[in-house]
């Protein structure tokens, strides 16, 4: 058996048929394997590709879902407002940075809301000045003024409906304000839950902002934008920093940068996270404390008009009215 083999490998014609083979072999291995492996990764691209369709695609359906007429993330174009405003060139007249940043504090996106708010500050001037001429003209009210305070009196309510639009915003964003200040803090533990639980940012904003709608719906909807925008947006940066334009607070800036700079460098965000969450609850206590201190004060102009002389009346009545029915004060 040596013998043979030993005749085998001494054998040229053999050899030259086994290093034929071999070569055969491994052109073959060489020519095919790509193609197995292109096929392999093609389908693992594909997946994905379909995958990510069927994100955007729920992700839409959420935002339309949850969005209603009065606070929904879409608001349905009205053509004629539309019209009206770029006919007349109301955003160059009446809008700026400010006001764009203003109505997206307040919870209204896109260009329809914008052209609304342009549309209210032309119309409404109008409309108190129109109203308030009938109000003292034609029914005659303050008739003994003079005609300068009449005049005075229509161009004020003329004043009042330029602005009426700018203070329904103001109040509408400093309530949503509000509500995303007290519903943070637990936000930001539930998100630190999240990601100690090994879970991704996108599936923690989706968990939070369906946890978080029972205490602050204006929270749970920025999350559910945040989580959006970090499936479309080329950069997951400006998904952040849109999060903290949005809301216009100071602690939400502050995540927002430990995101993005757990994104950028790759350092701890479940440490950040919770060294926030204290730090916002602290925040929060803080505006109890100050309020609580502001309270006395403010009880002290209702106590001396209204407490104090029932007071005094309950204390001195009895001895008033005793007095009287023997004759002095009020007796003959």
């Amino acid at each position: 058996m040596a013998s043979l083999i030993a005749q085998k490998l001494t054998d040229p014609q053999f050899l030259i048929a086994m290093f034929v083979g071999v070569a055969v072999f491994a052109t073959l291995i060489t020519l095919l394997m790509p193609l197995f492996s292109a096929n392999g990764l093609k389908s693992r691209m594909k997946t994905v590709a379909l995958e990510r369709d069927a994100i955007r695609i729920r992700e839409r359906a959420r935002l339309a879902a949850e969005g209603d007429k009065r606070r929904g993330l879409r608001h349905t174009q009205k053509p004629g407002i539309r019209d009206f405003v770029e006919k007349l060139d109301l955003k160059r007249a009446l809008a700026d940075e400010k006001t764009v940043a203003a109505l997206r504090n307040a919870g209204f996106r896109g260009q329809n809301p914008l052209n609304v708010f342009l549309f209210m500050r032309f119309v409404l001037p109008f409309a108190g000045l129109t109203l308030t001429a009938f109000y003292i003209f034609g029914l005659g009210v303050l008739a003994e003024q003079p005609l300068f305070v009449r005049i005075m009196v229509c161009i004020f309510g003329g004043y009042a409906g330029f602005y009426a639009p700018n203070l329904y915003v103001s109040n509408r964003a400093a309530k949503r304000k509000q509500s995303i200040q007290l519903a943070w803090p637990d936000a930001l533990d539930l998100m630190l839950i999240c990601v100690e639980s090994g879970m991704s940012t996108e599936a923690a904003f989706r968990k939070v902002a369906e946890e978080i709608g029972v205490q602050s719906v204006e929270l749970a909807e920025e999350f559910v934008l945040t989580n959006a925008e970090l499936s479309f947006l080329p950069e997951r940066r400006q998904a952040y920093e849109n999060l903290a334009n949005r809301t216009g607070m100071e602690s939400v800036k502050s995540v927002t940068q430990a995101l993005i700079q757990a994104e950028r460098y790759g350092t701890p965000v479940a440490q950040a996270l919770r060294t926030l969450s204290q730090e916002s609850r602290d925040m929060r206590l803080t505006e109890a404390e100050k309020k609580a201190a502001a309270l006395p004060p403010k009880l002290t102009v209702p106590m001396v008009v209204f407490f104090l002389p029932v007071l005094f009346m309950v204390i001195l009545g009895p001895a008033f009215i005793q007095i009287s029915s023997q004759g002095g004060f009020f007796g003959q």
